[in-house]
């Protein structure tokens, strides 16, 4: 199971490098959370697909996930933590990307839904 949740998890970045609105629809659970450097947002479906068609032009590149780790609460709830590498061309800038994310799913009808996503930039810091 707990590589199911990967592949859910990479699927969702593919939707969103992609900008298939459809796959990243049917893999969220309205309304969802989303927390971020820009703060918490609890987002019914037409304020996230607004949100999701901002991006329209930019280009998105997952260069990796590593470091996952999957918890299976029931055969119904799910968490995983994960670091991401990501290359983004915004209207002619680029950027690379690291960030630590970790996402909440729950089994719905026999489908997989993410209720909550986080995301922040990763800088590890040396002891």
């Amino acid at each position: 199971m707990e590589n199911q949740i990967l592949d859910l998890e990479k699927r969702y970045w593919q939707g969103m490098a992609i900008l298939d609105y459809d796959t990243v629809r049917d893999l969220t659970y309205f309304p969802c959370t989303v927390v971020s450097k820009d703060g918490v947002k609890y987002l019914d479906e037409p304020t996230y697909k607004k949100n999701f068609e901002m991006g329209k032009g930019m280009k998105m590149e997952i260069k990796g996930i590593t470091e996952a780790v999957v918890q299976m609460f029931s055969k119904s709830f799910a968490t995983i933590g994960y670091l991401i590498e990501i290359e983004v061309e915004n209207q002619g800038q680029f950027r690379k990307a690291k960030c630590a994310c970790s996402s909440a799913w729950i089994q719905e009808n026999g489908k997989w839904k993410c209720s909550l996503h986080s995301e922040a930039e990763y800088s590890p810091t040396q002891h």
